[in-house]
């Protein structure tokens, strides 16, 4: 059954929201093809590797479930295996059965991963703060920040059948 309002029950967004809601996606599509052009050419993969590689850096032993992975990178459980199967094409990443699961797997970083990592990052951070946080105030950062959290805490609900990527 279909609960999607008829062109006559829509509310409309106003001018101001209009507005708003254009910036907001001209803004978040610029920056994210900035990011990938940068990474793309420093390391030759896209934003959402190097964030994967990220995660994977941080976790301990340099490892994580691949469905911790997927909810982590919010993307959907078949983006996140062919993103794992390219970067163990580039020997950045190995994955390893679960001794405890056998149906689940770990994607582990390996050395040359975490040396790409460390030679790509500090171009990264550079690009990110010249493409985002020097353009805004430091009150500016903080609302941003404050925004965008209630934002995906509104897009991310706890209840059980949520339609969510990586549960897809």
């Amino acid at each position: 059954m279909n609960t999607a309002p008829t062109s006559a029950e829509a509310r409309w967004l106003t001018a101001e929201e209009q507005r708003v809601w254009r910036f907001y996606m001209h803004a978040s599509t610029l920056l994210e093809d900035h990011l990938d052009r940068q990474l793309q050419r420093d390391a030759g993969m896209p934003h959402i590797y190097y964030g994967l590689l990220v995660q994977l850096a941080e976790a301990p032993g340099r490892r994580l479930r691949m469905t911790e992975l997927a909810m982590n990178a919010k993307i959907t459980r078949s983006r996140l295996s062919h993103a794992i199967a390219r970067l163990e094409k580039n020997g950045w990443v190995r994955r390893e059965d679960c001794p405890s699961d056998k149906r689940g797997q770990f994607a582990v970083l390996t050395d040359a991963g975490y040396e790409v990592l460390s030679r790509t990052a500090p171009g990264h951070v550079t690009a990110v703060r010249q493409a985002l946080f020097e353009r805004l105030s430091p009150e500016q950062q903080k609302s941003l920040g404050e925004i965008m959290e209630i934002v995906a805490e509104g897009l991310q609900p706890d209840e059980a059948g949520a339609d969510l990527p990586w549960l897809r």
